[in-house]
């Protein structure tokens, strides 16, 4: 299922340049971080006429002194003036790829887009971004080290896409930084109850994850006060522990003992004398809906005037409200599309304009169970962009009330008529 709603852009007249660019930004979290600069020698193939380039090209990565196996962490790179050094000048529009190697796996970091003014004679030096890099399973109680494999410059100009690929020599490079990961094992948690409720004698078979092979032991909590009754049961190698409890005591939480928060909640169920008088109540799944429906008013990013040169023209996208109202355990995902830019009365279009968008997200309601995660900035086009998501919650409840909208700049081709367009950017929710 998917609903959609439709907002129109209106620009004028103008030129080339569209910048979404993301500086490097701090890394967040209680653990502390390291930066280290590294030179890697790379070897440079640039498309014709440019020619390509070797020498040494310094790396700044910052990351993390440590983590614990599975985390997905910060990680800031910063390259230095590239070997290749351009022979002519022009604007264009770069998107870097590094791919890493991360222990023993590999993973690309990509930039958001940069608006370059390439200057002859002088090194291409691509600005700083951040990212995320994962540590892979199983490297508890080791240093995983993370190197340089491959470097690719996408360079956009009116409507094409020139690409640059450097190598390190060797390959994988040396190590730009490293990351000790804990010696314990990712935090075990309660992931089940069965059954989740129950009167005085009832027996629960708890369930968890991550717990150290051999014995576990499971425990009953009434307003975060262990009750007494407690249960015992044992863990697998893969971690997966299996405890039977009976519960006597009056109780509104379970947990496998040494599991984090939170606890998995449990209904106790006292029979009072008298006659029973059932109740019962359906709760019925609402929607997941993106609006207005009517759509948003037009963005005016104002105007420009022909000058020959490379410009770009910036707006703000009016917020629009997400709700996910399902009452269920599955995530969602919106993406932008957007038609090309037109004036339908006068039959004049930009066929290389672009408009792209730094995407915010955030909750309205604080009792919503999901967090919102924003999407990288780029820009959109006919393919979906994803620029904001909700992560399915597998047996924990997921939905909300949300808020999302974003910084937009549109990109002009240098010569055009000089008029008035519109594009129709379409925000879906799935």
């Amino acid at each position: 299922m998917s609903t959609t709603f439709r907002r129109r852009v209106l620009a004028g007249a103008g030129a080339l340049s569209l910048a979404l660019t993301g500086a490097v930004v701090g890394l967040s979290g209680t653990a502390q971080a390291a930066t280290k600069t590294t030179p890697v020698q790379m070897d440079c193939v640039a498309p014709a006429p440019q020619p390509g380039g070797s020498g040494a090209q310094n790396y700044t990565i910052t990351l993390p002194d440590s983590a614990k196996a599975g985390d997905v962490v910060p990680i800031a790179i910063d390259p230095g003036p590239s070997p290749v050094v351009p022979g002519f000048a022009v604007k264009t529009t770069n998107v870097s790829k590094i791919t890493l190697k991360v222990g023993s796996t590999l993973q690309t970091v990509v930039s958001p887009p940069e608006t370059v003014d390439v200057v002859p004679g002088v090194p291409l030096d691509p600005a700083g971004f951040s990212g995320t890099i994962k540590i892979p399973d199983g490297t508890e109680g080791t240093t995983v080290n993370v190197a340089l494999d491959l470097a690719v410059t996408d360079a956009s100009l009116m409507g094409s896409v020139f690409t640059t690929t450097c190598t390190p020599n060797p390959r994988p490079s040396a190590s730009l930084g490293s990351v000790a990961v804990e010696a314990l094992p990712k935090d075990p948690i309660t992931t089940k109850l069965t059954p989740n409720s129950g009167k005085a004698g009832q027996e629960v078979v708890v369930t968890g994850a991550n717990f150290p092979a051999g014995a576990v032991t499971c425990s009953a909590l009434k307003n975060g006060t262990a009750t007494g009754d407690t249960g015992t049961g044992t863990a697998t190698a893969a971690g997966v522990a299996t405890c039977t409890i009976v519960v006597n005591q009056p109780a509104d939480k379970i947990r496998i003992d040494g599991a984090v928060l939170p606890y998995k909640d449990y209904s106790f169920i006292v029979e009072q004398p008298g006659v029973q008088n059932p109740v019962d109540v359906e709760v019925l799944p609402g929607p997941l809906a993106i609006g207005p429906q009517g759509g948003n008013p037009a963005v005016d990013f104002g105007s420009v005037t022909i000058n020959g040169k490379s410009q770009s023209v910036v707006g703000q996208f009016t917020a629009m409200a997400v709700q996910d109202f399902r009452g269920g355990t599955l995530g969602w995902d919106v993406s932008a599309t957007r038609t090309p830019f037109l004036n339908s009365v006068t039959g004049h279009s930009m066929a290389t304009a672009q408009i792209g968008i730094q995407p915010t997200c955030k909750v309205t309601n604080p009792a919503s169970p999901s967090a919102c995660t924003v999407g990288a900035p780029g820009a959109i086009s006919d393919v979906p962009l994803k620029v904001a998501s909700a992560a399915a919650g597998g047996d924990e409840l997921t939905g909300g009330e949300f808020e999302i909208g974003g910084a937009g700049m549109i990109q002009l081709p240098p010569f055009m008529f000089a008029d008035s367009y519109q594009s129709v950017v379409t925000f879906s929710i799935a």
